[in-house]
């Protein structure tokens, strides 16, 4: 008998693979037989004897063999498509510029860009200077043309050479633009090392910090560093200060006992305030410091309060600083006031600038010298506003919100890339179904938006052979669910049934918007509808949205799928024997969930990081980010109720002895966010029950699966073939 952590191994049986044949396309053996060693657990009273535990073991070179021995079975499932992977890949890459530069974006001295070059898996950071302090114009930008004074501020393929995956996390120029803080993971489990480098001699200073998570910022002054570490269960939880160059031991600044929580660090635009940011999924808390006296103390602006998120930007209103606080405090889609930064908590000096409204929830506030945006929900689709600050007035006129108006029935748009406090213009991305990412400057004065750049799609791309449209399904409580379709022209108006690919997610409050891809033109054009259900969980229709799909309410989540795809094969859009579900992460949740739940509604799942062993994970506070987890999921270690209703809904748990669909699960290995074992487990116990189900691990990856842009397409290419194969059209 080996011991190995918490799991007793009996013995050290075989992976066994015996001959036969399950799928078509030339299989000449059936899958693996993960060996069974019953582990018994119990709470409250309920035993429950689970066969596959011992798959979490992954130093155990059994756990190993068993997940090479299923890639090497997927490898031979899916041999037959091996023509149709190179083509899928073929055509990302032949509409894909593969030389190509970002826009520029200013910050201090600097317009700062990446570029990508054909052959290349990452892109190179670069700057080149701006050609003064009124110089808001970013430079015109040509593929494959460097700016003129271009340097390079971080070569990303450098940085991988050597590597199987590279993923870079922290990423900050000091404010004088001398010193870049990187950080950098190369095994996929998002412990990345810290290092900073001297801009002026493109060569890295002595500063070696292991295991930082991301979010490192340098001070207003830039002599120090601010960066996250994380605890034992891979939750961040402090922040360290490192003096740049120094050599004395980093000073903790701040840490955060209660596991529900974690922290953050960043510096507000005006350069004004250092800002710790804690927060477990319902609870937030600012610390602030005024970085004209960095050794002072770090000050609550609100003491936490059960159930209250708030965050907080620094503005100038009339001459006074103002603390722009946007809450939920009695107000469900967040209200936004402005307060005085030395009495932030006298309810006599707030000011309301924008009050709660029920029909819209306000996400993200962002304060400039001279303006506010705001990013909102209204209507399950985004929206931006720019608010002008009248450099005289007392106090902030919401009603002054100026919303820019965009002429597509789907889209999503958003603020990004504006980086500098005195900035007259605003920088947004717009995208669609039908239209490719594109950037965009909005004049403040003017309220005039000029495009700088739309993501090239080569190959004679042409919106106009594309539609999306907006369709609602009622779920079993009489709630009506959002769905966002696109399919080629015709397609929806053919009168008959097309291959479809039904896209969920519903947790967290994550909202999927409609957005472009060039990879998804593969499906589309080979006839294949693809649409997103919006359904609860998500944050598409508010915070209630949300509060409706998690906890004990989570099973809104399925059933309105389940919904969804009733809806489209009502509408006569496709039928069971042509739809794919498909989802990743918590959305694989909600994979295994409908698998158990609907499978005579779908010929194919696609199961991406599948958190499907839910009631197991949750039950761990051993386990990385479980105890913040119990405020989206509820607490199952304590509670039987909670317990009881997990368990009724959890993938893994709830496999039966039914047809199921064909299955394809979709892992990494060094993933900490959802543990590979968890896609294993449920793919042994589904294979007792003879479903048809294919698990793919990549052993060098880590939640967001394998890296460089090549291998990405590599990946996708994979999944895609697999789909439409499932869906007929692996001769399309």
């Amino acid at each position: 008998m080996a011991r190995t952590g918490a799991v007793t191994i009996i013995a050290s049986a075989p992976v066994e693979v015996n001959s036969g044949s399950l799928y078509a396309g030339g299989m000449d053996a059936l899958p693996p037989v993960a060996p069974k060693f019953p582990l018994e657990r119990s709470h409250h009273g309920d035993v429950v004897v689970d066969d596959y535990e011992w798959l979490r073991e992954k130093e155990n070179p059994e756990t190993l063999r068993y997940l090479e021995a299923e890639n090497a079975y997927t490898d031979e499932a899916t041999a037959h498509l091996a023509e149709l992977r190179q083509r899928i890949f073929d055509e990302i890459k032949a509409r894909t510029l593969e030389t190509d530069l970002s826009v520029p974006v200013r910050d201090g001295r600097y317009w700062y860009y990446t570029r990508t070059a054909e052959g290349s898996q990452y892109g190179v950071h670069c700057r080149a200077p701006i050609s003064g302090d009124d110089d808001w114009t970013p430079p015109a930008v040509e593929a494959g043309t460097p700016i003129d004074g271009e340097q390079v501020v971080l070569d990303d393929n450098a940085e991988a050479d050597g590597h199987d995956f590279y993923s870079l996390g922290s990423f900050d120029v000091s404010p004088d633009g001398d010193f870049l803080a990187y950080a950098v993971d190369v095994l996929g489990d998002e412990r990345y090392t810290l290092r900073i480098r001297d801009l002026r001699t493109g060569e890295d200073l002595p500063d070696v910090i292991a295991d930082t998570f991301p979010g490192a910022v340098f001070s207003g002054d830039g002599g120090s560093v601010y960066y996250p570490t994380v605890d034992d269960a891979w939750r961040p939880d402090t922040i360290w200060r490192h003096v740049v160059g120094g050599t004395e031991p980093d000073v903790q600044v701040f840490t955060e006992p209660d596991e529900r929580y974690w922290v953050g660090v960043g510096l507000t635009r005006s350069k004004k305030y250092l800002e710790i940011a804690i927060g477990s999924k319902i609870t937030s808390e600012v610390l602030l410091l005024d970085t004209s006296d960095p050794d002072a103390t770090f000050e609550v602006v609100w003491p936490r309060r059960e159930g209250v998120e708030y965050s907080v930007e620094h503005a100038v209103v009339g001459g006074r600083d103002r603390l722009l606080i946007l809450h939920n405090d009695g107000a469900e889609n967040f209200e936004l006031i402005d307060v005085d930064p030395a009495h932030p908590l006298d309810r006599a000096g707030w000011h309301t600038v924008f009050a709660h409204d029920p029909a819209v929830r306000l996400e993200e506030v962002e304060a400039f010298a001279a303006h506010l945006t705001v990013d909102y929900r209204r209507d399950g689709l985004t929206r931006i506003g720019v608010l002008p600050l009248a450099p005289d007035a007392p106090e902030i006129d919401g009603s002054a919100l100026v919303e820019i108006a965009f002429d597509e029935p789907l889209f999503s748009v958003g603020t990004s890339g504006n980086p500098e406090w005195l900035q007259p213009t605003v920088r947004y991305g717009f995208t669609s179904f039908v239209t490719p990412s594109s950037v965009f400057d909005y004049d403040v004065t003017t309220g005039v938006s000029t495009l700088l750049k739309q993501h090239p799609v080569l190959g004679g791309y042409d919106p106009a052979d594309y539609v999306q449209r907006r369709e609602w399904a009622t779920a079993a409580d009489g709630t009506q669910v959002p769905l966002s379709i696109v399919a080629r022209a015709g397609v929806l108006d053919a009168g008959s049934p097309a291959p479809f690919v039904l896209y969920g997610y519903g947790s967290y409050e994550a909202s999927i918007d409609p957005g472009f891809s060039v990879a998804r033109l593969s499906l589309l054009d080979r006839g294949v509808v693809f649409a997103i259900a919006h359904v609860r969980g998500g944050g598409e229709l508010g915070r209630h949205w949300y509060e409706n799909g998690k906890t004990l309410s989570k099973k809104n989540t399925f059933t309105d799928f389940v919904a969804a795809a009733e809806r489209v094969i009502e509408l006569g859009l496709t039928s069971p024997s042509q739809l794919v579900a498909q989802g990743g992460s918590a959305g694989g949740l909600l994979m295994g969930a409908v698998a158990n739940l609907a499978p005579h509604l779908f010929a194919g799942i696609l199961a991406q990081v599948p958190f499907v062993d839910a009631l197991t994970s949750i039950l761990d506070p051993s386990l990385p980010l479980t105890v913040i987890e119990w405020d989206e999921w509820g607490d199952p270690l304590h509670d039987p109720e909670v317990y009881a209703y997990m368990k009724s809904y959890s993938p893994y748990e709830n496999v039966v002895q039914q047809q199921y669909p064909r299955i394809l699960a979709v892992t990494s290995l060094n993933d900490t966010r959802v543990l590979y074992v968890e896609p294993a487990k449920w793919t042994a116990r589904l294979r007792t029950v003879g479903a048809p189900v294919l698990l793919r691990t990549e052993m060098s990856a880590g939640h967001g699966g394998v890296s460089g842009r090549y291998e990405r397409w590599k990946e996708i290419a994979e999944e895609y073939a697999w789909m439409l194969d499932v869906l007929g059209r692996a001769s399309a």
